[in-house]
């Protein structure tokens, strides 16, 4: 049996990334959740790595079914049959939903497809859509990661660190 190690998971400027943004985050007091599918769970994983994440990080959502997006987080049936998982739509309410349930300041979310398999007409693996919700609003952005299954997963986690540092300076 092998043991799997943070770095073994996640690169180390991830989890370097990890704790800076827990620091910014902790400086100005505020929480974060998290709403994940094609990472499942990659994201909150990286920040937990870092002791003292739990003064940040209240929670994760792991939401890799449809049905999971719309029980845990509100994602209504209609967005997901109108516009598919893998939309802009669905990344938004899963980033608003993870703040609303999670009652936290700022909440990321990722929705995705990672490969090898999954792609369909327009929506190419390593297409990922990832959200931030915070009081100033829903910022969302759409990215094609190239690479393999864990390339686009952990492409996936950086851009959502971004994502979240960029919230960090938006107007109240």
């Amino acid at each position: 049996m092998s043991i799997l190690t943070d770095e073994t998971i996640l690169p180390s400027e991830a989890l370097a990334e990890a704790a800076a943004l827990l620091k910014l985050l902790d400086a100005r007091g505020l929480t974060l959740a998290t709403a994940e599918s094609c990472t499942g769970g990659l994201i909150a994983g990286a920040l937990t790595a870092i002791a003292g994440s739990s003064s940040v990080v209240m929670c994760g959502f792991v939401t890799y079914s449809n049905a999971a997006k719309q029980r845990m987080l509100g994602v209504p049936y209609s967005v997901l049959e109108g516009y598919g998982a893998v939309s802009d739509s669905v990344a938004r309410r899963m980033a608003e939903g993870a703040r609303r349930e999670g009652q936290v300041d700022i909440a990321v979310s990722c929705t995705g497809i990672a490969g090898p398999g999954g792609a369909t007409p327009g929506k190419p693996v390593g297409l990922v859509h990832l959200a931030v919700a915070s009081a100033a609003g829903v910022h969302a952005v759409r990215r094609v990661f190239p690479g393999d299954r864990n390339a686009v997963r952990a492409a996936t986690v950086a851009e959502a660190f971004a994502l979240v540092r960029g919230a960090l300076s938006l107007p109240r």
